[in-house]
């Protein structure tokens, strides 16, 4: 069984899109990672914080998914990250109208002892500090170190974060942000530039357009699944990075041609979490379901063509 540590925000969300609004719901890139990581038979920890205000029923709700949380610290008299956004109507952009770090200020991550031998380490969007913590605590390098950052770590932080590039073996990043973080403007030249930093692979993703895998060359591009209703894209990155990582560390495999299939599996995960508010839609797909849209995605991109010589 691959035992999978996942470090990240467990958090509240507040949302609101065209289509509706939210009070707080249950958020945070560990949360979504998590729960997309947890329809692989893996051996799962999350590392996070939350304060006393945190429901225990929401914690429940992971364990229940088989996530140990003996890595999530509970602060009783700190308030739990609070995150709050509106989508305009493309759902490509959004604002972000209230940040509250609260508890998250002042994390020092703890790794727990029997997580320090884990095979597959994710380093959700987290501030770089804590991510490099985090590292630091794991004495035998694991066998796959993913990263998801974004473009406030950019603006802020550039040099902590560039520290963290260097020691991992994928990142994942949309496209702004690669443009942003390499100065180019074509993706192929950005994962370029990306990969000198440290990364042996870079994973672009595209939002509703898909997402792109570059290593040493060869580039792979995983369209996103037509959907006829969108409600929801927040999480949708974590959701594909726990995908993506997730049957990575269920197969043990980390060639080019098996991460090929792991951005299938994170765009197919993806793909649900857009469906409903937050976290909502992650916590009861059948295997049924997960099968027959990866079916779908096999369809849109497998074709039969005959090359002239």
């Amino acid at each position: 069984m691959g035992k999978l540590l996942i470090v990240g925000t467990v958090a509240f969300d507040a949302i609101e899109t065209p289509f509706g609004k939210t009070d707080k719901i249950l958020g945070g890139a560990a949360t979504y990672i998590g729960l997309s990581a947890s329809y692989f038979n893996l051996d799962s920890g999350l590392i996070s914080v939350v304060g006393g205000d945190f429901p225990e029923e929401y914690l429940q709700l992971l364990r229940d998914k088989k996530m140990d949380l003996s890595g999530v610290e509970v602060v009783k008299d700190g308030k739990t990250f609070f995150w709050s956004g509106r989508y305009n109507y493309n759902l490509n952009t959004r604002d972000t109208l209230i940040t509250d770090l609260n508890v998250l200020a002042d994390f020092k991550p703890v790794v727990p002892d029997h997580f320090t031998d884990c095979g597959f380490l994710m380093l959700g969007n987290l501030h770089p500090a804590v991510q490099m913590s985090v590292i630091n605590q794991i004495p035998k390098r694991p066998k796959l170190v993913v990263l998801d950052t974004m473009n406030f770590w950019m603006d802020n932080t550039l040099d902590e974060l560039m520290e963290v590039i260097e020691k991992v073996d994928v990142i994942t990043i949309n496209d702004e942000e690669a443009r942003q973080l390499s100065g180019e403007y074509s993706l192929v030249r950005a994962a370029q530039k990306i990969h000198k930093m440290g990364p042996k692979f870079v994973v672009i993703k595209k939002g509703e357009h898909g997402a792109l895998l570059f290593n040493n060359g060869d580039v792979f591009f995983a369209p996103a699944l037509p959907l006829e209703e969108v409600f929801d894209p927040t999480g949708a990155g974590d959701t594909f990075a726990g995908g993506f990582i997730g049957y990575l560390a269920s197969t043990h495999d980390i060639s080019f041609e098996n991460m090929k299939r792991a951005i299938i599996y994170g765009s197919n995960f993806a793909s649900f979490c857009v469906e409903k508010f937050g976290a909502e839609r992650m916590f009861d797909l059948s295997q049924e379901e997960i099968q027959r849209r990866l079916k779908q995605f096999k369809q849109l991109t497998q074709f039969e063509i005959e090359l002239t010589h």
